[in-house]
């Protein structure tokens, strides 16, 4: 849950794989202390005063907003070549999103699992890193909804061990840990391994998304599953040592994570994501990124 480009072949093509997505993981030391940028190249949005004056003082105060970030999911938020500059599409996004609301939006690098118990005890003021919106998270924080992304297969080119994502029984699976795909998908698809009477797969959850598709690449396992875009990203960089496995399925809203007490916050920054639908800046992000078929045009609290 990263641009990097890594060579095509053998030992020679995973040792720089490898040595590439370590270098997209990084040592996060450097950007928990105040150091993270909107790592954005396009000129930020016009600040809206109306939203602006919606955000809650306790918010505003400091003229930033603390982010929650897992910089190991391109491409929609990973660490750009110099290993401690958050990038990608989500944080380009919401770069524009705090500009609208007349704040600068300081990312930090964080585990993907850390980053809701750290909305909730005060350490980010948002969670920006693909959170899929479902009930339980709801019923923890508030949710701003603003993408929408699908499930996808991937394994290694000619897909030698002939996985499927409906028969995946008896193979290894990789997956970040905490996703959708972790918590929700793959215990589904165990249960009917089980009911076939079929050998279960074995599940090999990871810290990062790099170490997923490194896991794949290397043959260690048979395929992965994450977001739509994040394993086209994938298949693209990695210079045909990767294909997509199936199709895209169960698309689902991304939200912003908000803590759950601060509604008024939760919905300036969703009539902040409006706005930049209104006027252009929204799509131009995402057509830079390729992503735009995700787009919504409904950004809500709680959808």
């Amino acid at each position: 849950m990263k641009a990097h480009r890594w060579h095509h072949g053998a030992l020679l093509g995973l040792v720089t794989l490898v040595a590439l997505l370590a270098a997209g993981c990084g040592d996060k030391s450097d950007d928990t202390g105040g150091g993270g940028g909107t790592a954005t190249t396009a000129a930020a949005p016009a600040v809206d005063e109306a939203l602006a004056a919606k955000v809650p003082a306790e918010v505003k105060s400091d003229g930033k907003l603390v982010v929650g970030t897992d910089t190991t999911y391109s491409p929609n938020e990973f660490l750009d070549t110099d290993g401690k500059t958050p990038v990608g599409w989500d944080i380009d996004l919401f770069a524009a999103v705090a500009a609208k609301l007349g704040l600068k939006a300081e990312f930090q690098p964080a585990k993907f699992a850390d980053i809701i118990p750290g909305i909730e005890s005060g350490k980010y003021e948002i969670g920006v890193s693909s959170f899929t919106i479902n009930d339980e998270r709801k019923q923890q924080v508030n949710m701003v909804g603003y993408f929408s992304a699908g499930t996808q297969w991937g394994t290694k080119k000619g897909n030698p061990t002939g996985i499927q994502p409906d028969d995946a029984c008896g193979k290894k699976v990789a997956v970040q840990t905490g996703t959708v795909q972790e918590t929700e998908d793959l215990p589904k698809r165990q249960a009917a391994c089980k009911s076939a009477g079929k050998p279960a797969f074995t599940i090999d959850s990871y810290q990062d998304q790099g170490q997923a598709t490194a896991a794949v690449v290397s043959g260690k396992d048979d395929a992965m599953l994450a977001d739509s875009p994040v394993v086209a990203y994938a298949v693209k960089q990695t210079n045909g040592q990767l294909e997509l496995l199936g199709d895209i399925y169960e698309a689902a809203p991304y939200g912003y994570v908000i803590k759950k007490d601060q509604t008024d916050f939760a919905q300036a920054t969703a009539d902040a994501v409006k706005a930049l639908i209104s006027d252009g800046t929204y799509k131009t992000i995402l057509e830079k990124w390729g992503v735009q078929a995700g787009a919504i045009d409904n950004p809500a609290v709680n959808p």
